[in-house]
C-alpha cells in the first residue's frame, strides 16, 4: 500500500470514490445494475411524476448523453419505462417501474453495507460529505454536469 499521508485531500476522496463505486458494482452486477443507474433510478423513485431525461441529467449531474446510455440500460432491465410526454409528444418521459422500484430498495440496503468492512463511521462519513457538498455547491451556485 503507499504512503497516502502525502496523499492531497482530492486524491484521498477520488480514491475512495472509485474504490466504494467498483464495491457496489460487483454487488449489483447480477441485478444489471451500475453505481449510475443506481442513481437514476434514485432519483425516479422519489419523483412525483414522469420526468425528461435532460431533467434526471441535471439532477444527477451529468451530460444528456451519458444518462441516455443509463436509461437505455435500465429499460432493457425493466426497471424504467419510457412514454411520450403528454405535454409534447417530441419527447419522452421516464418513469420506473414496479420492478425498478423493489431493485433500488435492494440497492439502497447494498449502500448501507458496502463500508461495513472500513473502519469507518458510515453516519459521519455521509454528514461530512453531505456538508461539503453543500458548501462546494453553494460557492459555485451548482456543480457543472459532468462533474459530479
Amino acid at each position: 500500500m503507499p504512503d497516502m499521508n502525502s496523499w492531497p485531500t482530492g486524491r484521498l476522496l477520488s480514491t475512495a470514490a472509485r474504490l466504494v463505486e467498483h464495491s457496489w458494482n460487483e454487488k449489483l452486477a447480477a441485478a444489471g445494475l451500475t453505481h449510475a443507474g443506481v442513481i437514476a433510478l434514485d432519483v425516479l423513485s422519489r419523483a412525483k411524476e414522469p420526468m425528461s431525461q435532460t431533467k434526471i441529467a441535471q439532477r444527477v449531474r451529468v451530460q444528456n448523453q451519458t444518462m441516455g446510455k443509463t436509461l437505455s440500460r435500465l429499460q432493457a432491465w425493466g426497471y424504467i419505462r419510457r412514454q411520450p410526454s403528454p405535454s409534447d409528444r417530441r419527447s419522452q418521459v421516464v418513469s420506473i417501474t414496479d420492478l425498478g422500484t423493489r431493485v433500488i430498495n435492494e440497492a439502497r440496503e447494498v449502500d448501507r453495507t458496502v463500508l461495513t468492512h472500513a473502519a469507518a463511521d458510515g453516519d459521519k462519513l455521509r454528514k461530512e460529505l453531505q456538508t461539503i457538498v453543500r458548501q462546494l455547491a453553494s460557492h459555485t451556485n451548482e456543480i457543472k454536469p459532468g462533474n459530479p
